[in-house]
Order: structure tokens, then C-alpha cells, then sequence
């Protein structure tokens, strides 16, 4: 737990003293000891808001301040807290303080303030997390694949399972994973996948991802889709990661199992599947 609390602390430091600089997610992830593509998933979990919303909030929250309190023009203000042109800082400060940043400048003005995070040790858990650590053979599935931007990521993906029913592809693959792959920290491509058959041809459309040979956590999740999921999910990150002695996470992927579903909620079943290694 004190290792993943400094990772994080240090990680929002590093976001606070580059707020004005093209920040790299890479080097945010270095500073929690992580891959981007997991811390990303972490900061989710225990923040309740994405990485790149913080860093946004908090550089609206500045800007704000700095358009009260000196005489910079409002073009500088757009560059210096990383956006393009003076219209797109403005739609951007207007969602966020409800007023335009030249009405900022007026005296008795209204703005919101986004805090800068603070990480405090607290005792929490004491919760059963069942799981177990397997070992697998090489395997490969098939599936179709699209990428995702780590910010959008939550709203688009249940519209690409629901496009995948419509169009009647779930009779090609009927989506017995779910997959995550890092690309490049920013985006991920994400899999809707059955086990492959190699004596079946890849129709147009669809690929095949092999995952090698390694040790998983897999996480049980009982109950109705998607709150089973998402519950297991935030323990796997909030608990069973910051007191894990024994293993480390391994490769930049993540699986969710899906089994056929019954006719009452409460009886589906799901499973979670994370790379580890021993530490």
C-alpha cells in the first residue's frame, strides 16, 4: 500500500509541476513505478475521473485564476494551459466555469476550482476478493478489433458490443471475450473474441491475437452484467493491487470471460483475467 501511495503521490506532483507543458502519460506512469496503460486504468478506479480530465480541470482551475488576477490576453491563456486557439479554450472554460473567459475577468464573477489531489492513507478493505493464480498455455483468439482513446473509452465500448448484436456478427463470434490491448498508452485496441479454430478460415473483417504462454489472476464475478464487473474490477485495483506482495503485474492486456446468461441476473457469471509474474 505505501508503494503504490508514494507511486501515486509522486504522479500527481509531477502532473502539478508540468501543468503548462505537453505532458507525456508515460512519464506520469514512471513516477507509480507502472505502465501507462495500467495506471491509467488505476487512476480511474480510486479518482472516479480519468487522468486526462484531472489534468484538464486542474488547468482550467488556473486558468481561471490567472485571467482574475493579471492582465495576460486571453490567446496566451489558450497556450499556456494546452489548447490550440483561443475558440476551443473558450468552449472548454465555458462548459467548465459557466461563464467565457473574458466575463473571468469581471469583478464578483462565479468560477469553479478543481483541488489538486491529495493521497491520505486510509483503512479500508477487509472485504473477501476470491481469485486464483493459473497458469496457461499459449493462446489464440479471433475476434473483431477497434481502438479506443483511454477517455472516451467507457461510452464507446458498449456501443461497439451493441453494433456488433445489430449487425448479426455475434453469429461470426458471439463474444465470449472482451480484451484489452495497450497501443500506445493513450489508446487501447479492444476485442470482441471467441477462442480460436485454426481449421477455420478469418473471415473478412476479423483477426487473430495470439497471448502467450504465462501466469494470470483470475477474478471471479457473480451477479448481473455490468455491476458484477465493475465491482470485482474496482477491488482488483483499490485492494488486491496495493497489498499484492507476491506478484506484479506482466504484459499491457487485460480479459473479461463471459458465459452464457441466465434467465435470472444473479446467477451469470464473468471472470476477470490479469498477466502477473512473481515479484
Amino acid at each position: 500500500m505505501n508503494g503504490w501511495n508514494e507511486g501515486i503521490t509522486n504522479a500527481v506532483a509531477y502532473i502539478e509541476e508540468h501543468l503548462t507543458e505537453d505532458i507525456d502519460i508515460n512519464k506520469i506512469a514512471d513516477q507509480a513505478y507502472v505502465s501507462s496503460f495500467y495506471f491509467q486504468k488505476i487512476f480511474n478506479v480510486l479518482c472516479g475521473f480519468t487522468v486526462g480530465e484531472y489534468i484538464r480541470n486542474r488547468r482550467l482551475t488556473l486558468a481561471a485564476q490567472e485571467l482574475c488576477s493579471t492582465d495576460i490576453k486571453v490567446i496566451d491563456a489558450a497556450l499556456k494551459y494546452g489548447y490550440d486557439s483561443p475558440d476551443s479554450f473558450t468552449r472548454a472554460f465555458t462548459k467548465f466555469h459557466g461563464i467565457s473567459p473574458s466575463a473571468a475577468r469581471e469583478k464578483g464573477s462565479k468560477l469553479n476550482s478543481f483541488a489538486p489531489l491529495k493521497i491520505k492513507l486510509t483503512l479500508e478493505g477487509g472485504t473477501m476478493l476470491e481469485y486464483k493464480i493459473v497458469e496457461k498455455a499459449q493462446f489464440t483468439v479471433m475476434g473483431r478489433s477497434r481502438r479506443f482513446n483511454t477517455e472516451t473509452s467507457y461510452e464507446e465500448i458498449p456501443k461497439f458490443w451493441k453494433e456488433h448484436i445489430a449487425s448479426g456478427e455475434n453469429k461470426t463470434v458471439c463474444g465470449m471475450y472482451g480484451i484489452c490491448v495497450d497501443s500506445d498508452g493513450k489508446n487501447f485496441d479492444y476485442l470482441i473474441a471467441d477462442n480460436y479454430l485454426p481449421w477455420n478460415e478469418v473471415p473478412e473483417g476479423y483477426e487473430t491475437r495470439v497471448f502467450p504462454q504465462g501466469t494470470w489472476a483470475v477474478f471471479p464475478c457473480r451477479g448481473a452484467l455490468p455491476k458484477a464487473l465493475q465491482e470485482v474490477n474496482t477491488k482488483i485495483w483499490s485492494e488486491w493491487l496495493p497489498s499484492c506482495k507476491a506478484y506484479k503485474f506482466a504484459g499491457n492486456y487485460n480479459i473479461e470471460l463471459y458465459t452464457p446468461l441466465h434467465e435470472n441476473p444473479e446467477d451469470d457469471y464473468s471472470e476477470i483475467w490479469i498477466p502477473v509474474e512473481k515479484i
